[in-house]
């Protein structure tokens, strides 16, 4: 859990995880003003503290190099801010268990009525919609939601992707994803109900335009690496996949 000033929402995340789905929750915080660290060692959580803000894929980074070093098979990302419905964790870790598939995301787009009454932006709605639909052509998948802030995968992506290359901003997911599906990694998706009220993060426009932008760049050097016309070092795999 990457988590920043989550203290109002994260007892009610970890209260919907099932008994016995998980065996460890680490949280790291990224210098939070609130009471966060407090909640969360409260409900016996492992907790990491970082002694300046990284920003939200700086603290993914760290998220997920503690996992590793603790040993985990399956790890799932999932945001503390009580958006993302924690019920399905062990639905994405069995999906991955069965070798279904490497990378789970959760999509929060079933219907456009139904994301629409949820609380989605018209706005994102359409920039979601938008970038989903050329990321979909770009990387040759077909997901629902490339920007979802609940994610599963498999260790074996996380010893292979080169992750620890990328941003440390919000971009860092979608480099996430194009460099899975360059080492040949298999994605899937399943539908998670999402809740968007005041307490439940968000960027503003201005960060999600900056965040669109730096997708597309994201595509373009998928493709010029694929192409072998430029190799950036996000794509230089850790080991063979």
């Amino acid at each position: 859990m990457p988590a920043y000033n989550a203290a109002a929402t994260l007892e009610r995340t970890i209260a919907d995880i099932p008994r016995g789905s998980v065996d460890e929750i680490i949280l790291v915080d990224d210098c939070s003003t609130d009471n966060t660290v407090e909640v969360a060692r409260r409900l016996g959580l492992t907790v990491i503290v970082h002694d300046r803000n990284t920003g939200y894929g700086g603290n993914q980074k760290t998220c997920y190099t503690h996992a590793l070093e603790r040993g985990a098979d399956i790890v799932v990302m999932i945001h503390p801010d009580y958006q993302y419905d924690s019920r399905v964790i062990p639905v994405a870790a069995e999906l991955i268990r069965l070798d279904n598939c490497d990378v789970i995301l959760g999509s929060r787009i079933r219907s456009r009525a139904e994301t629409l009454q949820g609380g989605m932006p018209v706005w994102k709605y359409v920039a979601n919609r938008f970038l989903t639909v050329v990321e979909n052509i770009a990387l040759g998948q077909n997901l629902g939601d490339f920007h979802s802030g609940f994610r599963a995968y498999r260790r074996e992506v996380l010893e292979t992707v080169p992750w620890q290359n990328n941003s440390d901003d919000f971009v860092f997911d979608t480099q996430f994803l194009a460099q899975a599906v360059s080492a040949g990694f298999r994605l899937a998706d399943i539908p998670v109900p999402v809740r968007y009220f005041q307490e439940a993060s968000s960027i503003n426009f201005r960060r999600s335009l900056k965040y669109g932008l730096l997708t597309l760049w994201v595509l373009v050097l998928f493709w010029l690496n694929r192409l072998k016309l430029y190799r950036s070092a996000i794509f230089r795999l850790n080991r063979p996949a």
